[in-house]
C-alpha cells in the first residue's frame, strides 16, 4: 500500500500504462513516446493529473493543426518531417522549460507556487502559438514577410510571418491559456492575460531570432530556438506577474 501512496510511483505507473495504450496513435515516434513518458512522469509527479492533461492537450492541438492541409504543405516542401510525428528533440525543445518549472512548483513553498505555474502556462502558450502560426501560415498565408525587414519572402522561410499566421498565433496562445485556466493551473483574469500576451509576444521574438540568427549559426536548431522561445515567454510572464501583483 505504501508504494501506491507514493505519488511518483503512481506517476510512473500511470504514464507507463497510458504510453503503452497510446503508442499506436500517430503523434510521436517510438523514441518520442519513451521521452514523452519521462516528461509525463515529471508532470504528473509534480503537478498531478492537471499538469499532465494540459500538456496532452498541447500535444494533441499541435498535432491536429500540423495535419491540416498537410498534403498541400508537403507539395510546397514546407511540411513537418516524419509526416508530422514528433521525436525526442521536439518533446524537450517544447517542454524542457515547462518541465523545469513544474519541478520548481513541486519544490517551493505554497506561497511561491503561483508564479512558477504562470511561467509553466506561458511556456506552453508560446509553443502552441508558434505551432499554430507556423502551420496556418504555411497553409493559408497569402503573403509572407520577413519580420525584421518586411521584405516579401517564400512560405516557410525562417523568420517569415503572415497576417493569417499571426492571427493564428494569437489564437493558439489564447487556446492554450484557456486550457491552463480551465484546469486551474492559473486562476485569475490577470494571470490569463499575462500568459496570453507573453506567449504571443514570445512567438514574435522567435520569428526575429529565426530571421536574424538561424541561418547564420549552424548549431541554432529549431529545437533550441523553441527552448529559447519558451524560456523567454515564461520569464516575461513571471516578471509581469510579480509587477502586477505588487
Amino acid at each position: 500500500m505504501v508504494l501506491f501512496e507514493n505519488s511518483w510511483f503512481f506517476a510512473f505507473g500511470i504514464n507507463f500504462i497510458l504510453i503503452f495504450l497510446a503508442q499506436r496513435l500517430p503523434l510521436l515516434t517510438s523514441k518520442g513516446w519513451i521521452h514523452a513518458g519521462v516528461l509525463g512522469t515529471i508532470l504528473w509527479g509534480c503537478l498531478g493529473w492537471r499538469g499532465w492533461l494540459a500538456v496532452f492537450f498541447y500535444l494533441l492541438f499541435g498535432y491536429l493543426v500540423t495535419k491540416i492541409g498537410f498534403a498541400y504543405k508537403k507539395s510546397l516542401g514546407v511540411a513537418e518531417g516524419r509526416d508530422g510525428l514528433r521525436g525526442p528533440e521536439n518533446v524537450w525543445g517544447s517542454a524542457a522549460t515547462g518541465a523545469f518549472l513544474a519541478i520548481l512548483v513541486d519544490l517551493v513553498a505554497i506561497s511561491s507556487k503561483e508564479i512558477f505555474l504562470v511561467g509553466f502556462a506561458a511556456s506552453f502558450a508560446a509553443k502552441l502559438a508558434d505551432t499554430f502560426g507556423s502551420e496556418v501560415g504555411k497553409r493559408w498565408g497569402k503573403s509572407t514577410f520577413l519580420i525584421t525587414s518586411l521584405k516579401k519572402v517564400p512560405v516557410g522561410t525562417d523568420g517569415a510571418i503572415s497576417l493569417q499566421g499571426t492571427l493564428a498565433s494569437l489564437g493558439g496562445s489564447v487556446l492554450m491559456t484557456y486550457v491552463m485556466y480551465s484546469l486551474s493551473l492559473i486562476d485569475s483574469s490577470s494571470s490569463f492575460l499575462i500568459v496570453v500576451s507573453s506567449g504571443f509576444f514570445a512567438t514574435l521574438i522567435e520569428s526575429v531570432i529565426g530571421a536574424t540568427f538561424q541561418n547564420r549559426i549552424s548549431w541554432l536548431s529549431n529545437e533550441l530556438v523553441n527552448a529559447i522561445q519558451t524560456t523567454f515567454s515564461a520569464t516575461v510572464a513571471m516578471i509581469l506577474f510579480l509587477f502586477f501583483r505588487v
